[in-house]
């Protein structure tokens, strides 16, 4: 094991939502990497999470990736962006061009840098019209950024298992603990480091809705996830403006 300290930087995704313990915190798929990557370093192990849900690429970059440097991990994991192609503030150019720069930055201490194509989400949401092209640049962006700087390639997008409904949360935005579960054996994978078989094994999917349930949990999904999204887009809110990294500072992984 060449890694013995690990930082992950981000949003929602990295933060574990919506992936619970039992004291309803999060989890996800960078706690359950840093447990594997402890169980085969041993103790002197150390673990960093500054994901924070809703934050945007500028906001990530600002606050998070200073802090990771500081840190002078061994592995880093950068994911960001998501939260921004569903701005119409969106600025594809200018966030391809710091994307190159943040990665530069990570990569010249020497860490190994986990990147990531994210999965297909709009698959489930309206707007896919709008949204796709966008994450389709993102993603290419991200792949073309990993291959110059030699960072590690997780390609979320290419594994159709995530247009599976049972690796999503009923927010449809988030992954569930079954996705979050693949996640980690991709990076794991990725890393060249055994996993639980478990974590990749695909949930059967869904039995067909008939089309009258289907339109009743539409309008239940929107009343419960779209309509407190569009309000915090109107007043400027994000759902993590009270929420502080979960592990601010490397530190031994407990089970």
């Amino acid at each position: 094991m060449r890694w013995r300290s690990f930082v992950a930087v981000g949003d929602s995704f990295t933060e574990g939502m919506d992936d619970a313990y039992p004291d309803g915190t999060y989890r996800g798929w960078a706690d359950l990497v840093a447990t594997r990557l402890a169980a085969e370093a041993g103790p002197d192990f150390r673990y960093a999470n500054l994901a924070i849900r809703g934050r945007l690429f500028p906001n990530v970059v600002a606050e998070q990736v200073p802090a990771a440097l500081a840190m002078k991990p061994d592995l880093i994991s950068f994911a960001a962006g998501g939260n921004d192609v569903l701005r119409r503030t969106f600025d594809p150019d200018a966030l391809v061009a710091r994307f190159d720069d943040v990665v530069r930055d990570l990569r010249s201490g020497g860490a190994d840098v986990v990147l990531f194509r994210f999965a297909d989400v709009m698959a489930r949401l309206p707007g896919q019209r709008l949204v796709a092209p966008r994450v389709q640049l993102l993603n290419r962006a991200v792949g073309e950024t990993a291959e110059r700087h030699g960072a590690i390639l997780v390609d979320l997008y290419a594994d159709d298992t995530y247009l599976n409904p049972m690796l999503w949360s009923t927010d449809r935005l988030h992954l569930s603990a079954a996705g979050h579960r693949r996640v980690a054996g991709q990076v794991l994978t990725a890393l060249g480091v055994g996993c639980d078989e478990e974590w990749l094994m695909v949930p059967p999917h869904p039995a067909p809705t008939p089309w009258l349930a289907a339109r009743a949990a539409d309008l239940r999904w929107a009343g419960q996830h779209l309509a407190p999204w569009i309000k915090r887009r109107l007043t400027g809110r994000s759902s993590g403006d009270t929420v502080t990294a979960k592990r601010p500072a490397l530190g031994p992984v407990t089970d």
